[in-house]
């Protein structure tokens, strides 16, 4: 876990200058084809039925909470720390949304049929406690479903491979506070005593430098490394002349895989364990 002072701006939407800024680039992912993909797959590896009752941890603007809503006609509570996600996915159909602390959920214990944290267990402060969270409020049974990014898998052709890695494992080690822990999460969910665990693997290929994003603004990296005094401001400078040079050739590739972890709680009456 690496707690950082100067933390990812989805941390702390709420005291960013705009924003309403970080919607829109959640926007902007959510109308990419394979944050589109794998989305969808996530809903269904928790098997959601009619009826039933999902939560949904760090739900951004709702837009995966209605969708699960009107695809599979389950009620889905959707909670994010920022007021501003909060007032998005209030605005965009959701009536059971509400600001809430992914480390101190605000419901009983088995309350859901199952749960969803879709990129967030990467930012939060203490993952473990998260987690933890999570699964104190799903009924033994029920379905819980993981998603994020693995930084250590990522890959990004330019010249100079060592100045590549040096700013890619700035994105993994320092830029987020757990960029590294996706391919954990089946050992930690089989630590907390969860079984029919499955893994899929996601991986996304961005040749196209101005698209998920700008590549989720990668050619700025460096220069927030150097800022933080990760990086010295000249390698960052060539960083950026390289990162340049491979989209002129069209050289540029850029590569992170994503794991999709999903597992269930066990139908006895005994809550899932801490492994803490």
């Amino acid at each position: 876990m690496n707690d950082q002072s100067a933390a990812h701006g989805f941390t702390s939407v709420d005291s960013q200058s705009q924003p309403a800024e970080w919607v829109r680039v959640l926007d902007r992912l959510g109308a990419e084809p394979f944050y589109a993909a794998y989305k969808q797959r996530l809903q269904e590896l928790l098997g959601a039925k009619p009826g039933e009752v999902f939560l949904e941890v760090g739900a951004g603007a709702g837009d995966a909470a209605v969708a699960l809503r009107s695809c599979y006609g389950a009620e889905v509570v959707a909670i994010d720390s920022s007021v501003t996600m909060i007032g998005q996915a209030r605005a965009r159909g959701l009536s059971h949304a509400a600001v809430a602390d992914a480390h101190r959920l605000p419901f009983g214990a088995r309350r859901f049929d199952g749960a969803w944290a879709d990129r967030v267990v990467q930012h939060v402060a203490d993952p473990f406690r998260a987690l933890d969270e999570l699964l104190r409020v799903i009924r033994p049974g029920g379905r819980v479903a993981l998603a994020d990014p693995d930084y250590d898998t990522q890959v990004l052709d330019i010249d100079d491979q060592d100045l590549a890695r040096r700013v890619l494992r700035f994105r993994a080690d320092r830029a987020l506070r757990n960029g590294s822990l996706a391919h954990q999460h089946a050992g930690l969910l089989s630590a907390r005593g969860l079984g029919d665990i499955t893994v899929e693997a996601r991986t996304l290929v961005v040749r196209d430098p101005s698209a998920v994003d700008n590549v989720m603004g990668l050619r700025t990296w460096a220069h927030t490394a150097a800022s933080r005094g990760y990086l010295d401001p000249e390698d960052a400078d060539r960083f950026v002349v390289q990162f340049d040079d491979a989209v002129r050739t069209g050289r540029f590739m850029y590569a992170v895989t994503f794991f999709l972890t999903a597992g269930t709680l066990p139908t006895h009456g005994a809550a899932p364990t801490s492994a803490l």
